[in-house]
């Protein structure tokens, strides 16, 4: 993997800089950045604006990637504006070598969505300083944590991790941040010499919230010049309302926006995958979280959904990843039983299922195709029980297409 700006912004430029006076958000952060994009998003919208959102991976299709109003662009339009961009990445492959997948989609999103929008809300995909979408200047910066992932790119301190997810300030840019500690005194450092401010959240921006159970959270959130109270956020999770804070706050930054237009935002955003309820009898509950970092959060979170209600996970992993830390990651939610898997999708990338069922130990199940998997799981379950999908989005982009 090739990282780096500068293939992506000659691109940008032999297209006319499409990119130049849009206004909007980049977001990076070890995890939350797709579900602040979502609220953030979804705010804007109410507020009136045409948004782009460039979200970061997909579930079921990259035609996820590039979404206007809310909606992804059709399979058509994808091929269409791929096609009319040929000939200006083969350009720029003569002088500079061939575009990677990342540079490429960064490129097509912009192509499609800067003539139909006026706010662009873009989710990083990889770190920050190196990442492809680092070359677009929007305006705000959100830095939503930092956490140890991808460290075979990104360095392994935290110290490390944050420098390079702080490198996307741009100068006079503002700052929004839920990182504490030594990774917020280094997104300070970064944009103090870029005459960038720094809200942090805990400290400019506040949140406060009571669960609703598998209805979401209720959450106030006040900051620099705004006051918000008894907001209705759907999605679940217990780092939700840190996320909603984080997106309240950008939107401030960004446009005048009303109390209605946070409360309708919020209280209309949708974000598959994370927590997401897919089935009853027994609920099968879909997240795609695939650090430790976030896997232990979001299963501390169904923990105290589900009580002790029986909990049975069906769990696949690249091999990119560390098998020790998310087996260890998925032992903290205590499951009855682990049914392993290969999502198809993942196209041999996925670590074996017997491998990480015999490393696993005991309770541990290999069963494959990932269909099988969860039928199993269910099995085990029973009709009062609960199913885990989790570990690798391929396996959560896989099941939530079955479910139609």
């Amino acid at each position: 993997m090739k990282l780096g700006t500068e293939r992506t912004r000659a691109i940008l430029d032999r297209m006319g800089s499409p990119d130049r006076g849009l206004r909007g958000a980049l977001i990076a952060g070890t995890n939350g950045k797709g579900s602040t994009g979502a609220m953030l998003a979804s705010i804007l919208r109410a507020a009136g604006r045409d948004v782009g959102f460039m979200p970061k991976p997909h579930l079921m299709s990259y035609t996820e990637r590039i979404e206007v109003n809310g909606s992804a662009i059709t399979e058509a339009e994808f091929v269409e504006i791929l096609e009319a961009l040929i000939p200006t990445l083969d350009s720029v492959a003569g002088e500079m070598g061939q575009a990677t997948e990342f540079e490429m989609l960064t490129a097509m999103a912009l192509a499609f969505l800067a003539p139909r929008i006026d706010r662009l809300v873009c989710e990083v995909g990889l770190g920050g300083r190196l990442d492809a979408t680092n070359a677009l200047d929007l305006g705000v910066a959100v830095i939503t944590n930092v956490d140890l992932d991808h460290q075979k790119y990104l360095g392994d301190t935290i110290e490390q991790i944050a420098h390079e997810k702080a490198a996307i300030i741009k100068p006079y840019d503002k700052v929004v941040t839920g990182c504490e500690g030594v990774a917020l005194a280094i997104v300070e450092e970064h944009a103090r010499p870029a005459a960038a401010p720094v809200w942090a959240l805990g400290r400019d921006v506040r949140v406060e919230s009571r669960s609703r159970g598998w209805d979401g959270h209720i959450v106030n959130v006040n900051g620099p010049g705004f006051e918000h109270i008894e907001l209705m956020l759907p999605l679940v999770g217990d780092y939700q309302p840190a996320n909603a804070g984080l997106a309240t706050a950008v939107a401030h930054l960004l446009d005048e926006v009303t109390d209605d237009d946070v409360r309708k935002g919020l209280q209309s955003t949708r974000w598959p995958g994370r927590l997401q309820v897919i089935a009853q009898k027994p609920r099968v509950i879909l997240d795609g979280g695939h650090n430790p970092a976030a896997m232990i959060k979001a299963g501390a979170s169904l923990r105290r959904l589900i009580d002790d209600e029986r909990l049975v996970a069906v769990f696949a992993m690249l091999s990119e990843r560390d098998p020790v830390q998310l087996l260890a990651a998925l032992r903290t939610l205590k499951p009855d039983a682990v049914v392993f898997t290969e999502p198809a999708s993942a196209a041999g990338h996925a670590i074996a299922a017997e491998f990480l069922a015999k490393t696993y130990g005991a309770d541990a199940h290999a069963v494959v195709p990932a269909p099988a998997a969860l039928q199993r799981a269910r099995d085990l379950a029973g009709p009062g029980g609960n199913v885990l999908v989790c570990g690798s989005l391929y396996l959560v982009g896989e099941i939530l297409a079955l479910s139609g």
